[in-house]
């Protein structure tokens, strides 16, 4: 009796202990508030259409009129660019690679979203690799969709939890240093990369590290230099190459990521997700030369910034400082990559419980959103309402009482089946507005092909 007891115990302080330990916020798993529900069984209201409205309740993704085509918002065009890229890349243009690089926080850190629109984008398109990974797993839950990796022997520094505080994060944010021994896997669950691009910090002294395809030694890079700076290093893989290795040999040395690429044509979506990231992080934790370095080496045709969430709590940041640090990131991704397209994409709802117990947006969210659309504008960039397009205000309470639900007990994370709505919206839009774009320049080449037609009809005696 007392074992279970004591079992019953532990599970209850452990379903707890995520409500007071702000840090273990990510492994919340039991909602307290539906407790009473439980005890007290509330029947709901009749309905004209009970079991369309029960299977909508159930499975809201999948009712496609729920989630119609929310188009981008691109007055100025700024996505032409883009959308220029992706045609080379349809037309099959001998190495045409489109690459976008998402920045966001921590649904992004596990490929979420971002994995379904790489997927969709390359399945239409062609599939240009996989794209940036990190050295090693900075956090638990760190996962990337077609690749497993493991590692050991490294001190991790990410951008908004660092020690080193240097502002040199790589184009991912996070900062890896180590010994002799440290060392990182991946396992390629689809082969067919022709090549992997390490990247790391160059400093004088600095160690060396190998790196090893299916056990197989493929290069040793010595990573000291006369001046400390970003470095990049290209090894062809074997065509069949599943697992690679990066293992310190010698000395010390600090990395950034991995770039895995194929021959193309095709696309290259390059998720780059930081727990607890907040704009603030693009704005002033990452060295602005460093960064600039890392987008010119490259050479994005898109940048997302995807951020939002985390900021969506503190009215005086929002107020007072948001706008000037979103503003920073634009003008910085601008002054790096000024041919790149820029994309603002805003957060996801998040819910809260009210003091009737029923989930509902948190109130800044809506003013955060209409402020990163207005800045958007301001600046000439594209847009795209994540909030509105999932469905607007208390979207997450509909989405927490679906079944299987499509967001965890903190209505902010969601499940697999969650991101997947987003990661097609995004698409959707995406796809639009290149087929609009599309659109336009065959009109263009209409009108000029019948303007030179009536030309040469004049000048026929």
């Amino acid at each position: 009796m007392k074992k279970t007891a004591l079992t019953i115990a532990c599970l209850v302080f452990l379903l707890t202990l995520p409500d007071f330990v702000p840090a273990l916020a990510h492994y919340k798993s039991f909602d307290w508030a539906m407790a009473p529900q439980v005890l007290e069984f509330t029947p709901r209201r009749a309905s004209v259409n009970p079991v369309e409205d029960e299977a909508h309740r159930l499975r809201p993704d999948l009712d496609p009129a729920s989630y119609s085509t929310h188009r981008l918002l691109d007055p100025k065009h700024n996505l032409d660019s883009f959308f220029a890229a992706l045609r080379r890349t349809e037309m099959k243009e001998p190495g045409a690679v489109t690459r976008v690089v998402h920045y966001g926080d921590s649904p992004t850190t596990a490929d979420l979203i971002t994995a379904d629109v790489r997927t969709l984008l390359q399945q239409q398109f062609g599939d240009g690799g996989h794209g940036f990974h990190l050295i090693a797993r900075p956090w638990a839950w760190y996962a990337h969709r077609g690749i497993d990796s493991d590692s050991d022997g490294w001190k991790i520094d990410p951008a908004n939890q660092s020690q080193v505080r240097d502002g040199l994060y790589g184009l991912g944010g996070v900062s890896f240093r180590g010994g002799e021994g440290a060392a990182a896997r991946l396992k390629l669950r689809q082969p067919g990369h022709a090549g992997v691009e390490i990247s790391y910090l160059s400093e004088p002294g600095a160690g060396s590290f190998a790196v090893y395809a299916d056990r197989q030694l493929l290069d040793t890079v010595s990573t000291a230099g006369e001046r400390r700076g970003p470095q990049f290093v290209r090894v062809a893989l074997p065509e069949k190459a599943k697992r690679l290795e990066v293992r310190v040999v010698s000395g010390s040395v600090r990395l950034f990521g991995v770039q895995l690429e194929k021959p193309g044509p095709g696309v290259v979506y390059s998720s780059l997700g930081l727990n607890g990231a907040y704009v603030s992080v693009l704005a002033r934790f990452f060295d602005g030369e460093h960064w600039a370095e890392q987008l010119k080496h490259h050479r994005p045709h898109l940048v997302i910034i995807n951020y939002g969430t985390n900021e969506s709590m503190y009215q005086d940041f929002i107020d007072k400082v948001y706008s000037k640090e979103l503003g920073t990131v634009i003008r910085r991704v601008r002054e790096a990559v000024p041919e790149a397209s820029l994309l603002i994409m805003s957060p996801m709802d998040r819910g809260r419980r009210d003091s009737s117990g029923d989930i509902t947006t948190v109130p800044l969210l809506p003013r955060l959103v209409a402020m990163q659309e207005r800045m958007a504008s301001e600046q000439g960039v594209a847009f795209f309402n994540t909030f509105q397009a999932m469905g607007g205000p208390g979207t997450m309470g509909k989405w927490y009482s679906a079944e299987p639900r499509l967001v965890g007990a903190d209505f902010i994370h969601p499940m697999p089946a969650g991101a997947r709505i987003v990661g097609n919206l995004l698409y959707k839009a995406l796809l639009d507005g290149y087929n609009k774009y599309k659109l336009k320049g065959m009109q263009q080449k209409l009108a000029l092909s019948k303007a030179a037609s009536k030309g040469k009809g004049r000048k026929q005696p």
